[in-house]
């Protein structure tokens, strides 16, 4: 004969570690200016400028932060060109990419409730 618990009785125990998915994606985007320099690349490649401009609150150092971090977890590419002065332009991945629904729910929710 077997006993069982009752449900009410039932006291669950505390996992040390939860493996959160929403905290690796905020590890991978990195900053603040990370989303608005994707929403930027959606639209195509960009060069350095062309991104300040469009994004003229941000520094251009924290700019050159946020690229090298996205680039670093493989959002975007950067490719040279040797010119003079050198052009670097900057295209999102497909991983880059895949953040599109992200984004878009993103600015439903703003629409919706600010």
């Amino acid at each position: 004969m077997t006993t069982t618990k009752k449900a009410s009785s039932y006291i669950p125990k505390n996992p040390d570690f939860i493996e959160c998915n929403i905290e690796k994606t905020l590890d991978v985007l990195g900053g603040k200016w990370a989303f608005l320099v994707i929403r930027e690349l959606f639209g195509g490649t960009l060069r350095f400028g062309e991104l300040q401009r469009r994004i003229p609150s941000v520094s251009p150092r924290a700019l050159t932060s946020t690229l090298r971090h996205l680039e670093e977890h493989g959002v975007l590419e950067r490719e040279v060109f040797p010119t003079v002065p050198v052009t670097v332009e900057y295209t999102l991945t497909p991983k880059g990419q895949d953040l599109h629904v992200i984004c878009h729910e993103m600015k439903l929710w703003a629409a919706r409730w600010t």
